[in-house]
């Protein structure tokens, strides 16, 4: 059969399909998806197992905050950890940083175990958490340039929330099975054996050498130079700030869901991971969809678009006491969510240089890894004192009014591509 005589419809279907996974194409990228996947997986089983945990203790939606807000703190750290990125090896880093959280997850699962465990002590680990996550995320987002070429950044970029939300789906939805059958213990232990996996992945990549960095200039002053990049590129700015009001207003609804399963749906442990994995599966699909359209030139649109997206599904979320539409309600503001973000990470790693890379991407990361805490710390006071609902609403009344100033007075933001 020639190639004029296969149908079209057949042709674009695998020209779509070879778009949407172009980045599995290379052999360090596999690896890294594939050991990624299962850490992240076990990394959700736990976020989901810890938050039902302290609410089943302190029977508190501002303690669910004050945790939130205790593994965000430590991303004020990230600004050296861009410095740490830009110097030394950004693999060797991910490995240590991923051992570090395995040693935590097994910590928390020893104390859980023996019948010790207290609030104080969750709060503690996940401040150790946040550490580890700040010398993390940095070296992660300034080495996937290293795993695959430019052309393809923004499709590993999708397909990294793809493989994100795919844990997000199940890791949540099997944490509460787990946790109503053996309690969280069991959660905690599965999470510390699957770092097992991306740190064996990361030890088999073979990556090109990197030109050493040759400047003696203070970490200080590298920080400095960094911050002077970010912000004086007038379309990063607006990226980092995007991702900061994001994480400020967008995903602190994260940290009421234990409380709204018990309070508002009458639910469990169960029902506090089907909430969680709907929005995961919303993230799969928009990465899905992202990941096709990697190639797409209007980016800042689609940017734009998820801006508005994300207030609309919040709203509605806020009335629906029936927990199927509440799930849909999450899955739409999951695949929003997916958009704002990875469209502004994939378009700040697309315009940065590699010598400041690092420095940039730890200035993103910590941008919105340190305001996603303080938004869920006011958002779990504001629910302790006007109710879940309400603060909802107010949350997406907010997020409503920023995305409509956005779009009046930043149009260059919808004009990237």
């Amino acid at each position: 059969m020639t190639e004029a005589s296969i149908p079209a419809s057949k042709t674009t279907s695998s020209t779509i399909l070879k778009q949407t996974f172009a980045a599995l194409k290379y052999p360090n990228y596999r690896l890294w998806f594939c050991g990624q996947l299962v850490s992240v997986f076990g990394s959700w089983m736990q976020l989901a197992a810890q938050g039902y945990l302290v609410f089943e203790m302190t029977e508190s939606q501002a303690f669910l905050g004050y945790v939130s807000f205790a593994n965000g703190l430590p991303s004020l750290l990230m600004l050296y950890a861009g410095v740490v990125a830009d110097r030394f090896s950004r693999r060797a880093i991910v490995v240590i940083a991923q051992t570090s959280m395995m040693i935590l997850a097994f910590i928390l699962a020893t104390l859980t175990f023996l019948g010790l465990i207290q609030p104080w002590h969750i709060l503690l680990l996940a401040f150790g958490l946040g550490v580890a996550n700040a010398f993390d995320a940095p070296a992660r987002l300034a080495l996937a340039p290293e795993l695959i070429d430019r052309e393809d950044l923004t499709n590993a970029i999708a397909l990294n929330a793809t493989m994100f939300n795919l844990a997000a789906i199940f890791g949540p939805a099997a944490g509460g099975i787990i946790y109503a059958a053996t309690g969280p213990g069991w959660c905690f232990t599965l999470n510390g054996i699957s770092f097992i996996a991306v740190i064996g992945a990361l030890l088999l990549m073979k990556l090109p050498a990197l030109p050493p960095v040759l400047d003696r200039e203070s970490g200080p002053g590298r920080i400095r130079e960094g911050i002077r990049y970010a912000f004086s590129h007038p379309n990063i700015k607006i990226l980092v700030c995007t991702a900061g009001i994001a994480g400020l207003l967008g995903l602190s609804l994260g940290t009421l869901l234990p409380a709204w399963a018990v309070n508002v749906l009458n639910g469990d442990a169960v029902t506090n991971g089907l909430l969680t994995s709907a929005r995961g599966m919303g993230s799969v699909i928009g990465a899905l969809l992202l990941a096709s359209l990697s190639h797409y030139r209007g980016r800042g649109k689609l940017l734009t678009i998820g801006t508005f997206i994300f207030p609309a599904a919040l709203m509605a979320f806020a009335f629906m006491r029936q927990l199927p539409l509440a799930m849909v309600m999450l899955a739409l503001l999951g695949l929003s969510t997916v958009l704002v973000l990875n469209v502004a990470n994939a378009l700040v790693q697309s315009l940065v240089s590699e010598e400041v890379r690092g420095r940039v991407s730890s200035i993103y990361s910590m941008t919105f890894f340190a305001s996603m805490p303080i938004g869920s710390l006011l958002l779990g006071w504001l629910a302790e004192a006007i109710g879940e609902q309400t603060a909802v609403i107010l949350n997406a009344l907010i997020c409503l009014a920023i995305a409509v100033l956005v779009l009046l007075f930043v149009p260059r933001l919808r004009e990237l591509e």
